[in-house]
């Protein structure tokens, strides 16, 4: 089987996106971890039914459904599946700001809240798809999320942690299980970071005993220290894990766990390769199935949703994608594929640790992006 390129190529907001956001109808909000109260706008439109109402226009990251899913969907229900590519939750919401229509869209959950606050999300009825016990009933995290209270514009579609992989020919059979580990002068020249805003600084946050969403100007100063202080020991940021890792090019780098199934499916020899979770915290996230509120085909899409729910396409999108999907039995499909490294599994468990990116208000958001903006300058 052939794994498609790393889904997970975030880029850190721009300070012109930034204030591009809070103009356009996403503005930063500012939420404590167990609130959940909602400023979303009321939406009036009558609830979506999963019916079919035309062909799907679906935006996504490349690769992140297997191809005979969609052709299973369009030869039960007649339709086709009018695919657009993201590279970026950025683009993809800039996108939506410009008004381009989409069917289904597939943000973060910090995003989701964002999209949703900013009244552009539908909601979503979950009594109207056949499989959403499948999810909710399994697991209760996604019942009242922080992110979007009661589920009530989204549905989990993938999970994932990021954690530290690196090459045991190299470096050895294990590292002490910190994050630290990314200092190893052993590695020299052949260590990556990701690069992605959120997950730089917030590993060099959770290293420090800080939170992991800190924007605190004292906070944000140890943070770039630490990252200045490993730079000669960097070839580079990058959000390639895995190919650097089967290349050569990374002897140790930051990764996300999915992306370590395709380190395993393509590696001559999959016992060369590591995974760890760090001792001080691991952050974990979802990607979300959500319904734009200018979707010309909103019922094609909620009905595509209830397809993607049935266990035998959840079965094979998680052997395609490499990421596991957070319904029933899921957890069976995912183990064999990651028997090498269990290291990277994702469970209920972890997401109630509270260990999410999640939204600042726009000064916050723009204090991190200027210590990124500053540790990447070196």
């Amino acid at each position: 089987m052939s794994i498609p390129l790393s889904r997970r190529t975030l880029l850190g907001a721009s300070l012109a996106g930034l204030a591009g956001f809070a103009t356009s109808g996403c503005a930063f909000t500012q939420d404590s971890p167990s609130s959940s109260s909602s400023a979303v706008p009321e939406d009036t439109s009558p609830p979506v039914q999963p019916k079919i109402d035309g062909d799907l226009v679906y935006f996504n990251w490349a690769d992140y459904v297997d191809p005979t899913v969609f052709a299973g969907f369009s030869k039960e229900y007649g339709v086709k599946v009018v695919q657009s590519n993201f590279d970026s939750m950025e683009s993809m919401v800039a996108k939506i700001n410009a008004g381009n229509a989409y069917d289904l869209i597939f943000p973060s959950a910090k995003w989701t809240q964002r999209l949703a606050r900013g009244g552009k999300l539908r909601r979503i009825d979950h009594t109207t798809l056949r499989n959403a016990e499948s999810v909710f009933g399994t697991y209760s995290y996604f019942a009242d999320p922080w992110y979007d209270p009661k589920s009530a514009h989204s549905i989990p579609f993938s999970m994932y942690k990021t954690g530290i992989a690196w090459r045991k020919d190299k470096l050895g059979e294990t590292l002490t299980g910190s994050w630290a580990d990314l200092w190893n002068p052993r590695a020299k020249g052949y260590t990556y970071v990701l690069d992605d805003r959120d997950e730089a600084l917030g590993m060099v946050a959770l290293k420090l005993g800080l939170d992991l969403n800190t924007s605190a100007e004292e906070d944000l100063k140890r943070i770039v220290t630490e990252l200045k202080g490993l730079r000669p020991n960097l070839r580079g940021f990058s959000s390639d894990d895995w190919n650097n890792l089967l290349s050569g090019n990374a002897h140790l780098t930051q990764a996300w766990s999915g992306d370590m199934v395709a380190v395993l499916n393509q590696a001559k020899d999959a016992a060369k390769y590591g995974f760890e979770v760090a001792k001080e915290g691991a952050p974990v996230n979802s990607d979300c199935y959500a319904i734009p509120t200018n979707a010309a085909h909103p019922g094609t899409a909620l009905l595509f949703i209830d397809y993607m729910l049935r266990p035998e396409n959840v079965a094979k999108n998680i052997a395609y994608i490499g990421y596991p999907m957070p319904v029933k039995g899921a957890e069976q499909v995912y183990a064999p594929l990651i028997e090498a490294l269990p290291q990277c599994a994702v469970t209920a468990a972890d997401l109630r640790q509270d260990m999410m990116f999640r939204n600042g208000t726009q000064q916050q958001e723009q204090a991190r992006d200027k210590a990124w903006t500053e540790a990447k300058a070196g």
